[in-house]
């Protein structure tokens, strides 16, 4: 018998949590709509916003 334990939620938030006139996030960059949908989406979905997106929404407003 195996035991699984639930992976826990990876999150890019930081805890700074403010829509900025682009409609991000200040703190993760993510729109109202990622963050609303999050924790529906799929660990897939959530692992490309994390490693493709946000790096490209945050070198954007360098």
């Amino acid at each position: 018998m195996q035991i699984s334990f639930p992976q826990p939620v990876l999150s890019p938030c930081i805890g700074i949590c403010q829509l900025g006139d682009d409609g991000l996030c200040v703190g993760c960059l993510r729109s109202a709509d990622e963050i609303g949908r999050w924790l529906a989406m799929g660990a897939a979905e959530r692992q490309h916003l994390m490693q493709i997106v946000l790096p490209k929404r945050e070198a954007q407003r360098a």
